[in-house]
């Protein structure tokens, strides 16, 4: 279970009489370059099959779906807090094995390939990478993918705009898709950096792998840029632009993680604190509140009553 991943916002579920179906009822709102959809289940099913010709970005709302991508992968649970990018002409087979008790909600965006394309072209060209051996571009393998709060908040404002009544919300669908776009990258490289951080060659892989590594020390953002040979403007430009954050909140949120696995093996918090960097014990307990919204040590009974 990843405790990191963010809810999307839940729109109301339609009465059963207000429903044309029980099974994948959709709700579609047309945009200029893309379809929104909201699917919702209210009866159990198997086997459902769920098609797109473009590229889709989905998201789970409520409830759970077992399911897999048809000749890709095997079957999995599809759980609120997650995401999953379907390549064009990929088929979801998807089970409901629990709507009779727990209605099921999700939405899809089937996105316009040219616009895709245009605004991948317009970054590119526009604002390349710091590292050269990397491009903005969507990793269609890339596909299962757990909620960031940026992510979250970009699919939240997509949301809002295509399901409100406004004249202009073309306009600003279009600037809301092309921040998904980048939510959705950034999203993507994080994954891919610290799933494949020995094999990773790029100097964002270099860089998580060194912090991962020394999360216990005093880490300097002015060291770490020079060994990743870069200037430090460009190093906070490198990071933002790959993953999204900022290289010291990329470091504190390693800490807390780190801080996580400690706790669950039941170190104490003093310990906790000076392993994961924490000169100060009070000062790691705000902090580890801060982003996991609980006390270190409310969150160590929490893990030890579930053990």
């Amino acid at each position: 279970m990843n405790d990191n991943k963010f809810l999307l916002n839940t729109p109301e579920l339609k009465k059963e009489s207000q429903l044309l179906n029980l099974v994948e009822n959709q709700t579609l709102f047309n945009l200029n370059n893309c379809e929104f959809s909201i699917y919702e289940t209210h009866k159990s099913a198997y086997g459902v099959k769920l098609h797109f010709d473009n590229i889709a970005f989905t998201a789970m709302l409520r409830g759970r779906k077992h399911m897999k991508l048809e000749n890709k992968t095997n079957y999995f649970d599809y759980h609120p807090g997650e995401s999953i990018l379907v390549a064009p002409g990929e088929t979801m087979v998807i089970d409901f094995p629990d709507a009779d008790e727990t209605p099921s909600q999700c939405i899809s965006l089937s996105l316009n390939p040219e616009f895709i394309e245009n605004s991948l072209n317009h970054l590119n060209y526009n604002f390349p990478k710091v590292d050269e051996t990397s491009t903005w571009n969507i990793q269609l393998d890339e596909y299962f993918l757990f909620n960031n709060k940026s992510l979250a908040s970009a699919t939240n404002n997509i949301m809002r705009i295509a399901m409100d009544d406004n004249s202009q919300k073309d306009i600003m669908a279009d600037f809301a898709l092309k921040e998904l776009l980048i939510r959705l990258m950034q999203t993507q490289a994080r994954t891919m950096v610290e799933k494949n951080i020995a094999k990773n060659k790029s100097r964002i892989g270099f860089v998580v792998d060194y912090i991962k590594k020394n999360i216990h020390q005093k880490l300097s953002i002015d060291s770490i840029a020079k060994l990743a040979y870069v200037s430090k403007s460009n190093f906070f430009k490198m990071f933002k632009d790959e993953l999204g954050t900022s290289p010291n909140d990329f470091i504190l949120q390693e800490r807390i993680n780190r801080a996580k696995e400690l706790l669950a093996l039941n170190n104490s918090i003093k310990e906790t604190a000076f392993q994961t960097g924490f000169s100060d014990t009070n000062y790691f307990t705000r902090v580890f509140k801060q982003l996991v919204g609980v006390t270190p040590k409310s969150y160590q009974n929490k893990i030890m009553c579930h053990i």
